[in-house]
């Protein structure tokens, strides 16, 4: 796939696993059913995806600034939204809303979370992780 770069520099997510992502759906494609991907790979969505994503350990999905996911729960070590989600994102390392970005519904992150100024957040949000653990080194 060519270059899955945004065309801002994210702040939490990892530009590698963002350059990592090998599937898209397009803008002005409609995908309906679920996605699933293996260990390390992940997806991009430009267009419409109408049900759930789970991508295996090592896995991404970046939501484009056009891109809309309906009727969903979302699962990879990193998640990216610049563009509209309604359902569940679970997060197992990163979770990162720019400000173009709106999430209705859940969301569960397990490490570190990054919403910017002017991004929508409807529901509720959860850190699944170790209340006890040291936190990372900031960004």
């Amino acid at each position: 796939m060519s270059d899955t770069t945004p065309n801002f520099s994210p702040r939490l997510v990892p530009v590698e696993a963002l350059n990592a992502i090998s599937s898209l759906i397009a803008e002005g494609a409609v995908f309906e059913g679920s996605f699933s991907a293996q260990q390390g790979l992940g997806l991009r969505i430009d267009g419409v995806l109408k049900g759930g994503i789970q991508v295996a350990q090592g896995g991404t999905v970046h939501i484009g600034p056009g891109g809309r996911v309906e009727q969903t729960t979302i699962e990879a070590d990193h998640v990216l939204i610049e563009g509209r989600v309604q359902g569940t994102v679970i997060a197992r390392q990163t979770l990162e809303i720019t400000g173009s970005g709106t999430l209705i519904g859940d969301a569960l992150y397990d490490a570190q979370l990054d919403v910017h100024p002017r991004a929508k957040l409807k529901g509720k949000v959860e850190y699944r992780g170790e209340l006890d653990a040291p936190s990372p080194a900031p960004y």
